[in-house]
This record gives structure tokens, C-alpha cells and sequence, in this order.
């Protein structure tokens, strides 16, 4: 065999895997965009029925210690943003937000004080999570002026969401719960292929507080 017919036949080898894995990306964009298309139609629909119902939100705390009032979830709105992948207009990502406040009463204020440094990670970690408008103060020692204690007066009031973002070559979904059931955010995976109408059904059991599998 000539050295061009083995260039030809390692060209034509690998014009062949180009196909293959081409095939296998068109698979993997099109299982992707059928999963973000069942979540358009269900966020559509869903916020209308929760800012209805307002449903109560977890019980909450930034120190584990000092409870915040009643809370009820309100506000709940959709949002869904498209990009190009390879010329082909796509899902870029789906987000669901909504807003946490006092279920009576209007807008109230609260205040809690650390002085040690796990304490302080955990309450910064959790006005980050929700967003919680605040304010900090140290206190320090007369003569050392060493910080004895610190102290943030906060909103109660917090914003929760859900962001979904679509991974279209490899077939999956990126999930990002900020503040639901708690001042925390959490991350899981979902292949496109198993993301269903049913699964949407227990991510909104998560979010009014009901049993849920979705985590």
C-alpha cells in the first residue's frame, strides 16, 4: 500500500469519528433542550399558583439561635435567557426567584452577635446565601481594643431562587438552590435524560416545604 493511500485511509478514519462524535453531540444538545423546554413550560405556569398560595417558608435563622418570625414565600417570577452553541440558538439557563418576608407585619429588623470565628463564617455564609440586607459593628475592649464582639443588624428579609443551567454537550443540568428550606445554597446534577415533569414535581415539593426526593 502506497504512504497516500494510508493517509487516506487515516483521513477517512477520522472523518468517520468526527461523524460518530458530531452524532453524539447532536443527541446530547437535543435531550438537553427537550429538558429545558419541560422546565419553560412548568416555571411558566408554577409561579402563578405559588404567589396565590403564598406558601410558608422554612423557619430561618443566620446563627442557629436566634429564629426569624413567621416567613412566607411571595413574589415568585421566571426568567430564562438563550445563547448560541455552534450557530445554534439554544438554553443558556432557566431561573426561578422569588422573595422571603415576614408573613405579618411589613418590613422588621433583627440583630445577631458572634465572637467566634466558626459563628462568624456561618452568619457571613448565610447574609451572602439570602442576600439579607445588613449592617456590621464590632465591639471592642476599652483599653485593647481587641474585638470582643460582633454584631449584624439585618433585614428579615431574604431572596431564594432556583437556577438551572444547561450543560448541552455533555447532557446534563446544573442546579443551584439559594435559600430554599434554609439560609444555604446547594448544587446538585441531573442527567437531561432523567429530568421529567415528575422530577419538576418534587423540586416544587422542595420549595413549599413539602416531603421531597428531589435532593
Amino acid at each position: 500500500m502506497s504512504f497516500l493511500n494510508q493517509l487516506k485511509q487515516q483521513a477517512k478514519s477520522l472523518q468517520s469519528q468526527q461523524e460518530v462524535d458530531l452524532q453524539h453531540l447532536e443527541a446530547n444538545v437535543a435531550a438537553t433542550e427537550a429538558a429545558c423546554k419541560t422546565t419553560w413550560h412548568y416555571f411558566t405556569e408554577l409561579p402563578r399558583q405559588l404567589n396565590v398560595i403564598e406558601p410558608a417558608a422554612a423557619r430561618l435563622s443566620l446563627d442557629g439561635k436566634t429564629p426569624w418570625p413567621a416567613m412566607k414565600q411571595t413574589d415568585f417570577r421566571f426568567d430564562a435567557r438563550k445563547k448560541l452553541l455552534r450557530d445554534k440558538e439554544v438554553f443558556d439557563y432557566l431561573a426561578l426567584g422569588w422573595r422571603l418576608e415576614p408573613r405579618e407585619g411589613g418590613a422588621a429588623k433583627g440583630s445577631v452577635a458572634v465572637n467566634f470565628p466558626p459563628d462568624l463564617e456561618r452568619v457571613e455564609r448565610r447574609l451572602r446565601a439570602g442576600h439579607v440586607p445588613h449592617e456590621r459593628r464590632e465591639q471592642r475592649h476599652p483599653d485593647t481594643h481587641r474585638i470582643q464582639l460582633i454584631v449584624f443588624e439585618h433585614e428579615l428579609a431574604s431572596r431564594a431562587s432556583v437556577l438551572i443551567t444547561a450543560d448541552h454537550d455533555n447532557a446534563v443540568l446544573d442546579i443551584r438552590l439559594a435559600c430554599v428550606n434554609g439560609l444555604e445554597i446547594v448544587t446538585t446534577r441531573y442527567a437531561a435524560d432523567q429530568w421529567t415533569t415528575a422530577v419538576l414535581d418534587e423540586l416544587a415539593k422542595l420549595i413549599v416545604g413539602e416531603p421531597s426526593l428531589f435532593l
